[in-house]
């Protein structure tokens, strides 16, 4: 790091995480409203199955790779504005806005791709649902792009981090698509989706592809998934990578000149062996005061 005040660091540490925290939160909602990552294999297999459904179906990849891709090119267009003598925040702003315009491409070329593929389904393509829901998840996008560049752009001057920009936007490009994946999704996969599951009960197999279909009035598209998201998924996955970004700076600021750089990674260990213990802590009293995961035989017969 930099040699600067470390009240000045612990700052942009602070700074750093609140941008992730939104970028996150944005993340998932995106992420959700276009079905993409691990929920969205049932929306697909939906029409398989003899359900058709309004939910929009653009999976590029999984978020991780796809994350990585979206901040990557933003911060690397940004990177070469501000090459060419441009304001860093107005490099950042254009950089982000034409990321997202690509995104918007490639989610327009996936939902008609994914969809043609199950028109022997009967799937229909719903071009209110293309032109609406593309459009937001583009809002989306730009906010999480632009918040995750603009904390990359904090962590490489102000806090003089050696990598490149575009290289620092590989790296937390990735990590914001896992946080997502791994804590929003299962708001909107298995509590969305699956409204009519038992809690916990995962999807069973009879139960492939049969999403809940229908919203509290007419038939459900994904605007409905992404209030829900943004009222407990979006929130979640904010405060992981949030929680992720600030974690890793504070620890890195604080412990790296210990040791030569052991200190930083013999904390960064303890950390995660804390959250491991919190996490099995509320996973078992989740199963002993919420469950059962799946029904009992006499209630499954009748």
């Amino acid at each position: 790091m930099a040699d600067i005040p470390l009240v000045f660091e612990i700052g942009i540490t602070a700074m750093a995480g609140a941008l992730a925290t939104i970028a996150g939160a944005a993340e998932d909602v995106e992420s959700d409203i276009g079905s993409q990552g691990d929920p969205n294999s049932q929306v697909q297999l939906a029409p398989q199955m003899g359900y058709i459904h309004r939910i929009f179906n653009k999976a590029i990849a999984g978020e991780p790779p796809a994350w990585g891709l979206w901040i990557t090119l933003g911060a690397g267009l940004a990177w070469a504005f501000m090459a060419m003598s441009m304001n860093p925040i107005l490099a950042i702003i254009l950089g982000c806005g034409i990321t997202t315009f690509v995104q918007g491409v490639y989610s327009t070329t996936a939902y008609l791709g994914r969809t043609a593929s199950l028109a022997k389904f009967g799937q229909p393509v719903y071009i209110d649902i293309l032109k609406s829901m593309t459009t937001v998840t583009m809002a989306h996008a730009f906010v999480a792009i632009f918040a995750t560049v603009s904390m990359c752009f904090l962590i490489n001057t102000a806090l003089g981090h050696p990598f490149p920009l575009p290289l620092l936007g590989l790296v937390w490009g990735i990590a914001l698509g896992a946080a997502g994946s791994a804590t929003g999704n299962p708001y909107y996969g298995k509590e969305r989706q699956y409204q009519t599951q038992k809690f916990g009960a995962g999807v069973p197999i009879a139960a492939s592809g049969n999403i809940v279909r229908y919203a509290e009035a007419g038939e459900r598209n994904s605007l409905d998934n992404g209030f829900f998201t943004a009222k407990l998924a979006g929130p979640a996955s904010g405060v992981c990578f949030g929680l992720i970004v600030f974690l890793e700076i504070w620890r890195t600021i604080l412990f790296e000149p210990i040791g030569a750089g052991w200190g930083a990674i013999v904390v960064g260990v303890i950390m995660i062996i804390i959250f491991a213990a919190i996490d099995r802590y509320i996973e078992v009293w989740a199963r002993k005061n919420y469950g059962p995961y799946t029904a009992p035989v006499a209630e499954a017969s009748s």
